[in-house]
């Protein structure tokens, strides 16, 4: 089920839309990472791409940290930079 979610980031109120899964995980990062999920959310907030939405970077950063495996995190690592590589043609 999807559901609305409430942050303050930077002092300003936003709300996001997530599945219960998404939410369930980004709880799971952010307790691996020992950070308050508040702070999790601004730090991937902080580095989504500005055309791009709270709730699909969200999304994004769940999945690329389950498809990386290692538990490092995406955002810190760079992974949300675009690398210099291109799209294949």
């Amino acid at each position: 089920m999807i559901r609305k979610h409430s942050a303050t980031l930077h002092g300003h109120r936003t709300s996001f839309s997530l599945e219960d899964e998404f939410w369930a995980e980004l709880k799971t990062i952010a307790a691996s990472r020992s950070m308050p999920l508040a702070a999790l959310i601004s730090e991937i907030d902080d580095h989504r791409p500005p055309d791009s939405n709270l709730s699909s970077a969200l999304r994004l950063h769940v999945l690329a940290w389950a498809k990386d495996g290692s538990g490092r995190s995406p955002v810190s690592d760079g992974m949300h930079e675009n690398k210099g590589l291109k799209p294949v043609a």
